[in-house]
């Protein structure tokens, strides 16, 4: 049985759709399924259309499979890790893609699901893995680490400034008693930062910080991009949804060292980001911030660089 939660609309779809211009009988791949609002528009798009799709939330995969069953003769579901795209593309058959899409972050349900540990908005267990097989939590992460190591991830992960005062507090308290749950940590960032002020909650960033660290999210990010490129067959498109700014500086970074280097054109000069109708209807897509670029050909070289899109 398929979780509802998962069935939301996608962050900017139609965009989506528009930036991966789907064709009949092609290849794609979705490298982050979630609930398959995004695959489900592609495979609607193109008929005859194939998807890989991945996830390495098993309940993600459990409700993409009933919302993809109209077209489950094209569908291959696949548990685990984008950073893994090479591996796992080959051992489904699949060695050229005419699409792939990353949507990057944590889902509606993710972050929902109390049990997943993910918000301070709900008291549940430090738990933060996307991937919930995965053996190490956000628990484990603030039992292991030193001080030092604590303030360091805070703030290259939460960019923030107060990263070695919530560390000093995280040593202390975990001192008296292990930190288990998300209300005990969100709390304890309040304390160590003199209280609530203004619009965002204080533990945003290093709730941020650790989810980051505790799912390698940077790190399979930068592995996953010269993969993904590798894939693609001439004239075949990436795109990218990011949702802050370590994850967007990288992909800008490493789609212009791809354009650099002559394997594509970067198709967005500024990220595509959701309009006010939206924005309303989905608030979390505020954030979001999409990147777009097209293989090249051996005959495209000197066609390398940025081009406006759309």
């Amino acid at each position: 049985m398929s979780d509802p939660a998962f069935q939301h609309i996608p962050v900017l779809r139609d965009d989506v759709i528009a930036a991966l211009a789907p064709q009949a009988g092609g290849w794609y791949i979705d490298g982050t399924l979630g609930g398959a609002g995004h695959a489900a528009a592609l495979l609607g798009a193109a008929p005859d259309a194939r998807l890989l799709g991945i996830d390495c939330d098993p309940a993600a995969l459990a409700a993409a499979r009933a919302r993809l069953q109209p077209w489950a003769e094209r569908v291959t579901l696949v548990h685990g890790n984008f950073r893994d795209l090479g591996r796992i593309a080959a051992e489904a058959g699949v060695t050229h893609a005419d699409g792939i899409l990353l949507d990057l972050g944590v889902s509606s349900h993710q972050l929902d699901h109390a049990a997943r540990g993910f918000s301070f908005m709900h008291d549940a267990p430090l738990d933060m893995r996307l991937d919930p097989t995965a053996a190490y939590s956000a628990a484990d992460l603030l039992a292991d680490a030193d001080e030092r190591q604590l303030a360091d991830l805070i703030y290259r992960y939460g960019e923030e400034p107060a990263s070695r005062r919530i560390a000093r507090s995280i040593v202390e308290q975990r001192r008296r008693a292990p930190i288990h749950t998300t209300g005990e940590l969100a709390a304890l960032v309040v304390r160590a930062l003199g209280g609530r002020r203004g619009k965002i909650h204080p533990a945003t960033r290093t709730f941020q910080a650790l989810r980051i660290a505790v799912n390698g999210e940077l790190a399979s990010l930068e592995a996953v991009l010269p993969q993904a490129i590798a894939l693609l067959r001439p004239g075949g498109r990436f795109a990218v949804i990011a949702f802050h700014s370590l994850e967007d500086r990288l992909v800008k970074h490493g789609l212009r060292q791809a354009a650099h280097d002559g394997h594509v054109q970067v198709l967005t000069r500024r990220p595509i980001a959701a309009g006010d109708d939206e924005i309303r209807q989905n608030p979390r897509s505020r954030s979001a911030h999409l990147r777009v670029a097209r293989r090249l050909d051996v005959d495209d070289v000197g066609q390398n660089g940025e081009a406006a899109w759309p």
